[in-house]
């Protein structure tokens, strides 16, 4: 390949994937125009270049396309198709399985052929094994997932890992066995490790250090490799892939110097050996997306540093990532793709124009140097991917690096060589065990002295702006002393300056949160802050409110409306993660002695903001748990808030004689229930703006048809967390403006006036 062609062919694959994420009108024809000109005028490259974006955008286009229909969300299919990850949980096992064929059970629906790949919930299933073909019946929804400001979002984990369905395996008709799985050098190998007398952690990170198995690893692994910055050492990652490259060609290479003692640098089978060498140990570690893309920066590497009409560092660069989006178009949306290519940029600008280090103590100080170096830029990234920020990790990295790449990672590999000999992989894998145990040690002192950092939303990009900077200046060449010190001292007074924007005094900023099916709202004053509910806790023992904030969060006051388990699952979760001033609701489901009863008449002011307690009254015999919500008011200016709880229709006439005529924003009763938001409530109220907190492709069908209409009528803009993500408004200023959504995705706008009006399918 010319030299000159490795940026223009990233360029067009980078294009192709953007026009198929985002596709324009007429996308094909215009392509289809451009490659006609580019063959009437006989420009070669321009064809090429059209064809490859058309290939791209193809590529993800398909992958878009092939999603379930909404249509067959709850349909009974037939699937086909083999096991890609078998993962055990108790009696629920995770499966992501390959589709050959679907077709639904009922012939008259919608057919399902398009879809290619899909993540399924099985309980209890008969032994599964990975890559064994099997025939499922399942209920599957298209790909979603709950969608909070500065959260995981799910939906976009299950984009990019291709995954275009959800769901669940059905016991009628049972599944059934198609194939066996054909022999796996990964599995035996883990099957060997089992067997293996080794602690349980020092097995989990060689699993994950030398065959790639990260999902061994626990939630206490991550979260001690997250905060200590060392979650890239923990998967097989261009380091690794690179580490046996360079181990294969040194020994190839002095093998060549005792054959061929006046050629051997000229021998080429050295550079084949170590390429075939990166590419067995990729395979054994299952060539999962980042074994793949590490495998395709190692080859190109081994390709540039070969100098056999190879190209420079930067024209490998974008070689390299044009090759590895070719592959893997998806891995366009995945963080750890722009993490490695960063780190490769980063090592480029820091080593290019600088002599190359001399004798041993060189070596060193360049390596020390070179993380230093490495630190704020990777830091930076690591905080526009993931709103985390690890302090130890400069420190920590000084020695981790050498400790994994030097040690852990030979030992580890050289006991899977000598498996034939028991012993002298016991021995290996006996001190691989003691030093993970210590490194495993001195990383839990180091997070317990410099813990994660979590910053505010609006401090995380003027921070990862500043850490950019910082690399940049002392990470370029020939840059003034004096310039680089005084620009790192004023760096350093970012964090300290930046003033977050805050809520006014007299203002009031509302969100309500997606938690699924359940309700979850936030409300903040300029310093106060209050949760009405907590959101649900599943059968599974997954509490969305765990997701939405770091743990030490400070709150004035939390009201659970009512015992149900969609609006006080996440009582327990909340009081072991954060700290609660004061609680009201019922004591069934309050923790320790700081709750008390909803009762109507109370009511407090917290900057200009005014709080009243609507309902219940003080007499609640025969009342349902429903009909004991805690029913608040807030206040802020001209604008009223109402939050209702699950209330019913026979007591919402009741509770308007307690009103002051129509609201500015309304939390639909119920989540928009036909049992509540009867019509004498919604005609006394009239609000602006409603929102319903349901989960996306509920079974309850809510909101209720009726109940949409009801709210059309009265004019008011409409509004779901399940379609629209959480929703935050703020009330108490001027104008009552257009909420923020944090659905951003463009799958559907939200329901605002003028839109048609949202009914449950």
């Amino acid at each position: 390949m010319p030299r000159g062609w490795a940026l223009p062919l990233a360029l067009a694959v980078l294009s192709g994937i953007g026009l198929g994420a985002n596709p324009p009108p007429a996308l094909a024809e215009g392509l289809g125009l451009l490659l006609l000109v580019a063959l009437a005028m006989r420009c070669r490259a321009a064809a090429v270049g059209a064809l490859l974006v058309a290939w791209m955008a193809g590529a993800v286009l398909m992958v878009e396309d092939g999603q379930l229909a909404p249509g067959l969300g709850g349909v009974d299919l037939t699937l086909e198709g083999r096991l890609d990850s078998v993962a055990a949980q108790g009696r629920l096992t995770r499966l992501v399985v390959s589709v050959e064929h679907c077709r639904p059970l009922d012939p008259e629906r919608l057919p399902c052929r398009t879809l290619r790949r899909v993540r399924l919930n099985a309980y209890a299933p008969p032994p599964m094994v990975a890559g064994e073909r099997w025939r499922l019946t399942v209920r599957l929804r298209p790909p979603g997932g709950l969608v909070n400001p500065g959260t995981f979002d799910y939906r976009a984990w299950l984009w990019r890992e291709g995954i275009q369905a959800t769901g669940y395996v059905r016991d009628a008709p049972p599944p059934r066995r198609l194939g066996v799985a054909p022999a796996d050098p990964r599995r035996w190998a883990l099957a060997l490790l089992d067997d293996q007398d080794l602690p349980p952690r020092a097995a989990r990170w060689l699993a994950a250090l030398t065959l790639g198995a990260s999902q061994r690893l626990t939630d206490d692994d991550w979260a001690l490799l997250n905060a200590s910055g060392t979650t890239h050492l923990m998967v097989i990652s261009g380091l690794h892939v690179s580490l046996v490259a360079a181990v294969v060609l040194l020994l190839g290479r002095g093998l060549a110097r005792l054959a061929m003692p006046t050629r051997w640098r000229l021998a080429v089978w050295p550079w084949w050996l170590a390429a075939l060498g990166a590419g067995g140990y990729a395979l054994l570690a299952g060539l999962e997306p980042p074994a793949l893309r590490a495998l395709t920066m190692t080859l190109v590497g081994l390709w540039v540093s070969s100098g056999r009409h190879a190209p420079g560092p930067w024209q490998g660069w974008w070689l390299a990532l044009a090759l590895v989006l070719l592959l893997d178009p998806l891995s366009a949306w995945r963080p750890g793709l722009w993490l490695s290519f960063s780190a490769v940029a980063m090592l480029i600008l820091i080593w290019q124009g600088r002599p190359r280090p001399r004798g041993v103590r060189g070596w060193l100080w360049g390596l020390v140097r070179t993380q230093l170096l490495l630190a704020p830029g990777m830091a930076a990234a690591v905080l526009l991917a993931f709103d985390r920020l690890a302090p130890a990790a400069p420190l920590v990295n000084l020695v981790a690096v050498p400790l994994v790449s030097g040690l852990l990672v030979p030992l580890g590999l050289l006991g899977w060589l000598l498996a034939p000999l028991p012993g002298a992989m016991g021995a290996c894998w006996w001190l691989f065990a003691r030093l993970a145990e210590g490194l495993a040690g001195g990383l839990e002192a180091v997070v317990a002295w410099l813990p994660l950092w979590h910053p505010e939303p609006s401090l995380a990009l003027p921070v990862a702006l500043s850490l950019l900077v910082l690399a940049a200046l002392w990470g370029l060449p020939g840059l003034d002393g004096r310039l680089r010190v005084t620009a790192s001292l004023v760096l350093c007074l970012v964090p300290l300056l930046w003033q977050p924007p805050r809520v006014p005094p007299g203002e009031l900023r509302v969100r309500i949160h997606d938690v699924g099916q359940g309700q979850l709202v936030e409300l903040r004053t300029a310093g106060y802050r209050l949760l009405y509910d907590t959101g649900p806790r599943f059968g599974s023992g997954f509490t969305p409110l765990e997701t939405l904030w770091p743990p030490g969060q400070a709150f004035d006051m939390v009201i659970v409306s009512h015992a149900d388990g969609d609006h006080a699952g996440g009582v327990a979760a909340l009081d072991a993660r954060h700290r609660v001033e004061r609680y009201i609701g019922p004591s069934t489901v309050l923790p320790g002695e700081r709750g008390e009863p909803c009762r109507a008449g109370r009511h407090w002011r917290r900057d200009g903001v005014d709080f009243r307690l609507l309902w219940p009254p003080r007499t609640i015999h025969g009342l349902s748990d429903n009909d004991r919500s805690c029913v608040m008011e807030v206040t802020a200016g001209r604008h009223r808030l109402l939050l209702s709880g699950d209330l019913g229709k026979d007591h919402e006439r009741e509770l308007l004689s307690e009103m002051q005529g129509a609201v500015s924003l309304l939390l639909a009763g119920h989540h928009g229930s036909a049992t509540s938001s009867g019509p004498a409530l919604v005609a006394a109220l009239a609000p602006r703006h409603l929102v319903y907190s349901v989960g996306r492709h509920n079974p309850f069908g809510h909101p209720a048809p009726e109940v949409v209409r009801r709210f059309r009528r009265a004019g008011a803009c409409q509004w779901s967390t399940g379609l629209d993500g959480a929703l935050t408004f703020r009330l108490g200023g001027e104008t009552l403006t257009r909420p923020a959504a944090a659905d951003r995705t463009g799958v559907r706008p939200g329901v605002d006036c003028g839109h048609l009006a949202l009914e449950s399918p």
